[in-house]
């Protein structure tokens, strides 16, 4: 449930400029989770969400970005021209590439040095991310996300 909850914020997030946590409880109420003020006050921080600003002085809510920049953008690249699609179990983030690309494709993310990512497998066309939590497995995704798009 917590999970499913965490995935529908980021989602929500994405898609609206969110700018307190009574919004963000309503959007999630909208969608079907029976929330309180408690708990989306403790996803907004497993999550670490912080606040930007945005036009006009607003601020919404946005996933805090720590993302290393490698010396030059190769990594970036060989990340995009690899990536297929993701998907997560539980703590396990499984990415697919393209055929014959998930050793380089693994070797740019370890570039990167995410901290959540304990380690990578890569085989021919998959790679599976141990990552250190549920929450930072959504983390990493959108961090990733961020990359390939």
């Amino acid at each position: 449930m917590k999970l499913d909850r965490h995935k529908m914020i980021v989602e929500l997030i994405g898609k609206y400029d969110i700018e307190t946590q009574e919004e963000l409880a309503r959007r999630l109420r909208e969608a079907g989770y029976q929330v309180t003020q408690a708990t989306v006050s403790r996803d907004i921080r497993q999550l670490k969400l912080v606040k930007a600003s945005v036009d006009r002085g607003r601020q919404k809510y946005v996933i805090r970005q720590e993302i290393p920049a490698p010396a030059d953008d190769k990594y970036v690249r060989v990340l995009k021209d690899s990536f297929v699609s993701m998907d997560m179990a539980q703590n396990i983030l499984v990415i697919k590439t393209v055929s014959g690309m998930a050793m380089a494709a693994a070797a740019a993310l370890d570039a990167f040095h995410f901290h959540e990512i304990v380690g990578c497998i890569a085989g021919d066309d998959t790679i599976m991310c141990a990552v250190r939590s549920v929450d930072q497995t959504i983390l990493v995704m959108d961090k990733i996300r961020t990359l390939v798009e």
